[in-house]
């Protein structure tokens, strides 16, 4: 029986019942709870917001075509090699989650594994990865719901509203300060939005495969292929440079699943079921994306002529190419849809794990003491959750009218930040309990063992994307003084970084020089 003791007001010490015995926190280390609801999400609704914030049907429709780009038939094979390091990352996540069910994941935990500086970086990893996602992600629902009513009233005027910079931005401002208030109003507003948005994905999904894969095997499509398992062999890639590249767009069609386990202080048995939410999301999606490659594959090819997946006039937005020939003009329009609510709940749910990521960091005293603040009501980071929301909407107005290669660049620049984050909270994971790898198979293997490989990797992805943005074609072609400019804007966001935390060091000095959270700092909580 798992017993979650009632949590003291921010700010109070507080006790630790752990497996081991009690501990008492001092003045200095204390561990802080944030005000938020707890016991407002369950299994269910915590891999729902994970599948959420990966957004499965936007990820598809914008991948597919490049993947196929890069690795032909082996696309499959990606897909499952890029799931590989993602599972492995995500042991690492449920174990530190265990010991330490903290709304500041990845940044309180790597403060706890390798100090405050590496942990105050880990953490502006994953906001600014989170800022670019969310205005990506508008911008995605703006130019679909255009897209959308174009089709539904037949006017092309309408669609090409899209093409229209000032509506498009400010149509785009208009998603972003809906998705903010109902994140504002807490996980119960969040978790009824998220079960309609993503039941409807994961069923019009459903209705492609069985379609796409019912006509393929028809034989009467001229560019249709008959599956084989070779499509399953990573070996079969053509070239090493061609794997990588593919594998990159593979990481980033898993990112957000971690977005499960920053509402831990607001999930019911928040040390285990945070992380069986993360395992159970894993499956869904890679199950979801082998199904839907194989099916599109089956029914379009592989050619660069038509319907074919390597067609490079369809491969930022396949499913528009593919929703009448697949499902028919009535049925194909819930395509349309379904991306449509994919981006829209994505970027709804995108801001849980920045608002809360800002909040841990605040209550620790890393961030001005503002951000700690918890809605009396809602019991939501009210303040953290609104200054997401401008950040993200300044961010994507800027980047539209200053240049549409600086805001596609932004973009491709997302994989660094990714792999960044990712790889140290996998580090953190086995250092952090590196005393206890010779208890158990169990602890070496997923305290240790699997959380170091999956960083490996991640952190090879990372050293081989950095080295591929030096090159000025690298993203939209464009370059500064002669350098990517995909390396500069990735780069210089990671500088940023640094200089917003020296800023904060001379700031709020105790938390840089470890008297506010440290290895020792007692966990919240709970007794088996």
């Amino acid at each position: 029986m798992v017993q979650v003791h009632p949590r003291p007001r921010a700010g109070d010490t507080v006790m630790s019942v752990a497996r081991g015995g009690v501990d008492q926190a001092g003045d200095a280390g204390e561990v802080r709870t944030k005000g938020l609801s707890g016991n407002s999400v369950g299994l269910l609704g915590s891999a729902v917001i994970g599948i959420s914030t990966v957004a499965p049907v936007y990820c598809l429709t914008s991948t597919l075509g490049p993947t196929v780009g890069q690795v032909g038939v082996q696309m499959p094979a990606v897909f499952l090699a890029g799931f590989l390091p993602m599972l492995l990352v995500a042991f690492a996540y449920r174990e530190l989650n265990k010991a330490i069910p903290d709304c500041g994941t990845s940044f309180t935990w790597t403060v706890r594994a390798f100090g405050p500086r590496v942990g105050w970086m880990c953490g502006w990893g994953l906001v600014i990865a989170t800022i670019i996602v969310l205005s990506n992600l508008a911008g995605v629902a703006t130019s679909f719901f255009y897209l959308l009513l174009g089709e539904l009233t037949g006017s092309d005027a309408l669609a090409a509203l899209d093409d229209n910079r000032p509506v498009h931005v400010l149509t785009c401002l208009a998603f972003i300060a809906v998705a903010t208030a109902i994140s504002y109003r807490g996980m119960t507003a969040t978790k009824g939005v998220q079960y309609a948005l993503v039941g409807l994905q994961l069923a019009v999904l459903a209705v492609f495969i069985a379609m796409a894969i019912s006509k393929a095997r028809s034989g009467d499509l001229p560019g249709s292929i008959d599956f084989s398992w070779s499509w399953m062999n990573p070996f079969a890639v053509q070239s090493f440079a061609a794997f990588t590249a593919g594998l990159s767009l593979s990481i980033f069609m898993f990112w957000g699943w971690d977005a499960c386990l920053t509402v831990n202080e607001e999930t019911e048995g928040s040390a285990k079921t945070p992380g069986r939410a993360a395992l159970v999301a894993m499956v869904v999606l890679v199950g979801s994306y082998l199904l839907t490659a194989v099916a599109a594959q089956m029914f379009s090819g592989v050619g660069e002529q038509g319907t074919g997946l390597g067609n490079p006039e369809t491969s930022d937005n396949v499913f528009a190419a593919l929703a009448d020939p697949v499902m028919g003009t009535a049925l194909g329009v819930l395509l349309f849809v379904a991306v449509l609510a994919s981006a829209a709940a994505s970027l709804q749910t995108t801001f849980i794990p920045v608002a809360r990521t800002v909040l841990a960091m605040s209550a620790y005293q890393a961030l001005p003491p503002s951000f700690a603040r918890i809605h009396p009501r809602f019991k939501s980071p009210g303040l953290a959750t609104i200054a997401a929301g401008v950040a993200t909407g300044v961010f994507y107005a800027v980047m539209s009218f200053l240049s549409q290669n600086v805001l596609i660049d932004t973009v491709y620049a997302l994989g660094l930040m990714i792999c960044f984050y990712y790889s140290i909270t996998a580090f953190a994971c086995a250092w952090f309990f590196r005393a206890e790898l010779r208890r158990s198979a169990r602890d070496a293997f997923f305290k240790g063992v699997f959380p170091v490989l999956g960083g490996l990797l991640l952190a090879a992805v990372f050293g081989k994307t950095l080295y591929d943005m030096w090159d000025p074609s690298y993203g939209s072609g464009s370059s500064v003084l002669g350098v990517g400019s995909v390396f500069v804007i990735g780069v210089g966001l990671l500088l940023v970084g640094v200089v917003i935390m020296l800023v904060m060091r001379r700031r709020s000095p105790a938390f840089f020089r470890g008297e506010v959270l440290t290895r020792s700092t007692p966990a919240l909580v709970v007794e088996d």
